[in-house]
């Protein structure tokens, strides 16, 4: 028994890894809220792609990175999102992605933790706070299922998207809130 013992003192301590979560694309959104003087943008992007990997013994080693397709852009309005397509705004056709690579990920209480990553609009980077609010996280025999959401803030100006209207004017500051639902990949 006590050569067992031994034998199990000497095997390496293997230490958990980040594990690959799906993004479970129809309980997902990011959206955004452009206020304005007299009608503000309410909208979403359609088409987006992200790879979850999440450490739940070691949070600091999850990362999470999510490329937006700019050009699915949505405000339920066909002139406005030609608009924002434009180069007045996202200039799709030279910029067809906006991505956020997160660089760590911290608990900030209980169930909440503070993401900090590089955002790129435009071909411009700019490292922003995102707060996470962890609704559930349940592990289970078939991959763990979790649900998180947020809300930050951009300023639109610092990414080039400068277009300002005289009749309407737009506030520089844009909400974005945003949750993912997430499954752990066998």
């Amino acid at each position: 028994m006590l050569v067992f013992l031994s034998a199990l003192l000497l095997l390496p301590i293997v230490p958990p890894t980040p594990r690959p979560h799906a993004v479970d694309k129809a309980h997902s959104e990011i959206n955004f809220v452009a206020e304005a003087r007299f009608l503000s943008a309410h909208g979403f992007f359609g088409t987006w792609d992200a790879e979850v990997m999440i450490d739940r013994e070691n949070m600091a080693a999850s990362t999470i990175k999510i490329t937006i397709d700019s050009k699915s852009i949505n405000t339920r309005n066909d002139r406005r999102d030609a608009h924002l397509k434009s180069n007045d705004f996202f200039a799709t056709d030279s910029f067809p992605t906006i991505t956020f690579v997160s660089k760590k990920i911290v608990a900030s209480g209980d169930k909440a933790y503070t993401m900090t990553g590089d955002l790129t609009i435009r071909g411009r980077t700019k490292e922003i706070t995102v707060p996470i609010k962890e609704i559930f996280y349940e592990p289970s025999p078939n991959g763990a299922r979790g649900r998180w959401k947020g809300s930050f803030s951009v300023k639109r100006m610092e990414y080039g998207v400068a277009y300002q209207s005289r009749l309407n004017p737009i506030e520089d500051e844009v909400q974005i809130p945003w949750e993912l639902s997430l499954l752990e990949k066998p």
